[in-house]
């Protein structure tokens, strides 16, 4: 470190390209020197010996700021410079490449007319302007991605009366580090006119066109404001059942779903983004095997929505046992056939096998956990099913953003804890400062006030810490953070309690005889597609789908690296031009002879990763979180119809609240992909992602 004699004639402060400034820190400079010197190849004895160039760097400066404040443009020149003068020619070049490559990233984002401070990845970037960035008349943003985290902490702070000024500042401090995000809504219409902030609803359906058509009308709304939709159509009657009082015939669930797709797909021409929805049919449904095969076979069919089948533990012990099933006219309560339980189970497998599509809720598993059972039983749950809810209850959902929480090789607890406790302050507040579209959502979302603190970005974590997501360890250590996160919120909520009051239901409620909490769920672990990508890390609880891939945005095919990978393999020499693509035709390097094998350990891609670790670390995960996890299983495009029955077996075993299989390849138009191997371009018509990606959902 520089002594205070000499550091008395460096420049005080940075003057960014944004205008602002910054204190000097000539360990940042030391840091670009280090980075640069690694990509070179060299040992980090070497990247030591470069860094301390730096002190050079600001003897340089000091002549020209005069203790006063410099660009970073003469920054960056003096750090050439330097590296050269020192004899450092081959990391010169690297540090200059580097800068050309900052430089054509800041040109492509000025051509989208978007102000980065937060230096996001260009993907990332072309989703907010596209969706998220408030624009003007001729579409043009209006604010910077730094300026729609201020936006958004400053709305939601506004719940916090007299002090939302010091809160606003400590909400913008976290969303700008991307430490933390809320779900997609929040950060899009926080300070709009369209106000809605939760990423979705559970609405109701009940046997009758005036609570179709009424639940039709209010889905328009949320789906308009960016909001998904979740909805149980078990109630409806079956197809061909008695209509009293027309004389005809009920056209039955099948014909009121498409009905649903058609008007999301209305609403999404001029809406925020993609509707996303969930219908679930109970599996005593007599038209339960039409809904089975909904989505087989025509790729574009029911194309808003994910199908999940809600089956009893009654009803999956009669598939082992070889037991018969009954169907019931949920209209009459009358059993209207019986089936042997293990056919139906074969058909929802074969269907799920071919298009990923329906997985399965377990009503039972979300009943016994349902906090307030007296205001009725859950019978769905948002787009991804992560948050089973009752009738116009909201997910009012943020993800922690793992990646940024190491220090010194371990999970920095300490960061974690402050980030969970100010990650429920946030949500607690998102559900009073909601603009909800109809008084329903307000009154049952204020009733139980459930928020879901979530995480994303547990693999690059694992990764960092050079534990193998296919592993003991890494499952212990996922079960650890998420019994941490639980047991802070909890403690967080507890906290409110003491000043806002509990949640109106909590005497009638499954806590009214534990510690007095303002929310009745706390805890829940999204998908986190869309605010994953804008914080540059993984999503949720996923794997890695691939360390180079394409990415389809916006009808636009992106390539990129997992960026962590990307600064290991310049950090071990392993860099080189090609290296990109080569490893997005393979997808992983798992068994690339190029890379060394710890490497290859830390850095699992979904589809090289066994079912069997996927549903472990999906239970690790679920046993510490009030809600429910949005986990895929994913399969291999070689895997049979027996590997999907063997994992939904096993995944009712585990005690899960729901589960998704996925074979690589089974639906066409995915958002990820590998590179075709024969030509390096973009192949998107076989892909699949984490979470709820083989389906409509990418909150």
């Amino acid at each position: 470190m520089a002594s205070p004699r000499r550091s008395r004639s460096w420049p005080q402060a940075v003057k960014r390209r944004s205008g602002d400034t910054v204190a000097f820190d000539l360990n940042r400079i030391r840091a670009a020197i280090g980075a640069a010197a690694r990509e070179t190849g060299r040992s980090d004895d070497d990247v030591a010996e470069v860094a301390e160039v730096a002190p050079a760097v600001a003897d340089a400066l000091a002549a020209r700021s005069r203790g006063g404040t410099v660009t970073v443009e003469a920054v960056q020149d003096a750090v050439e410079a330097q590296l050269g003068a020192a004899g450092f020619d081959d990391v010169a070049r690297a540090y200059i490449l580097f800068r050309q490559h900052r430089a054509e990233l800041r040109t492509a984002k000025r051509l989208l007319g978007v102000r980065d401070e937060l230096k996001l990845s260009m993907a990332a970037v072309t989703v907010l302007r596209e969706r998220y960035l408030l624009r003007d008349d001729a579409g043009q943003p209006v604010e910077s991605t730094g300026e729609m985290m201020d936006r958004v902490a400053g709305f939601v702070a506004g719940a916090e009366g007299r002090a939302s000024g010091e809160w606003a500042e400590k909400f913008s401090t976290l969303l700008r580090s991307l430490e933390f995000l809320p779900n997609s809504p929040t950060l899009m219409n926080a300070g709009t006119p369209l106000g809605l902030l939760s990423g979705c609803v559970v609405l109701p359906l009940e046997d009758s066109l005036r609570s179709i058509f009424t639940t039709l009308a209010q889905t328009a709304e949320i789906h308009q404001a960016g909001g998904g939709t979740g909805y149980s159509f078990s109630r409806l009657r079956p197809a061909g059942d008695a209509v009293v009082g027309t004389g005809g015939r009920a056209s039955g669930p099948l014909s009121f779903l498409r009905l649903f797709d058609t008007a999301a797909e209305v609403v999404a021409t001029g809406g925020r983004r993609r509707g996303a929805c969930m219908a679930v049919l109970d599996v005593t449904h007599p038209d339960i095997l039409d809904f089975i095969g909904a989505k087989s076979g025509t790729v574009d069919q029911l194309s808003h929505f994910n199908l999940s089948v809600g089956v009893t533990d009654a009803f999956m012990r009669a598939v082992e046992r070889g037991g018969t099933h009954r169907l019931v006219n949920p209209r009459t309560g009358r059993t209207v056939g019986k089936v042997p339980a293990v056919e139906l189970f074969d058909a929802l497998c074969t269907a799920a096998h071919s298009c990923g599509d329906p997985g399965l809720l377990f009503l039972d598993a979300i009943n016994r956990a349902n906090p307030v059972p007296d205001a009725g039983r859950i019978e769905a749950t948002n787009p991804c099913g992560e948050v089973p809810l009752l009738p116009y209850e909201s997910c009012n959902l943020g993800s922690i953003n793992l990646a940024r929480m190491t220090r010194d090789g371990d999970v920095d607890w300490d960061r974690l804890t402050h980030v969970a406790e100010l990650g429920v302050r946030f949500l607690d507040d998102v559900i009073d400062v909601n603009v909800y579209p109809f008084p329903e959502l307000a009154a049952a979302s204020r009733a139980t006030r459930k928020i879901g603190l979530g995480m994303m970005g547990l693999a690059e974590l694992l990764a960092t810490l050079g534990i193998p997501y296919d592993s003991a360890q890494a499952v212990r250590l996922a079960g650890r953070i998420a019994a941490h996160v639980q047991r802070v919120g909890h403690a967080a909520s507890a906290k409110l309690a003491e000043s806002r009051g509990v949640f109106p239901e909590f005497a009638r409620s499954r806590l009214a005889t534990s510690t007095p909490l303002r929310n009745a769920q706390v805890t829940s672990v999204a998908p986190t597609g869309t605010i994953s990508l804008i914080a540059g890390t993984t999503a949720g609880i996923e794997p890695m789908f691939a360390i180079a891939y394409t990415r389809a945005i916006l009808g636009r095919h992106l390539l990129e690296v997992n960026p962590y990978f990307d600064r290991v393999a310049r950090e071990n020499g392993l860099y080189h031009d090609d290296l990109a693509t080569e490893i997005a035709q393979r997808g992983g390097v798992r068994g690339y002879a190029r890379v060394p094998a710890e490497i290859q350990a830390a850095f699992p891609t979904a589809g090289e990763i066994s079912p069997d670790w996927h549903l472990r670390m999906q239970a690790a995960v679920q046993r510490h979180v009030d809600a429910a996890v949005s986990k895929t299983v994913n399969l291999p495009a070689t895997a049979g119809v027996d590997d999907v029955r063997a994992i939904y077996l096993a995944a009712w075993h585990a005690k899960v609240k729901g589960i998704t299989a996925y074979r690589y390849g089974s639906r066409a138009g995915q958002v990820l992909s590998f590179a075709a191997p024969d030509s390096g371009v973009p192949h998107a018509d076989t892909a699949f992602t984490g979470g709820c990606v083989s389906r409509a959902c990418e909150f």
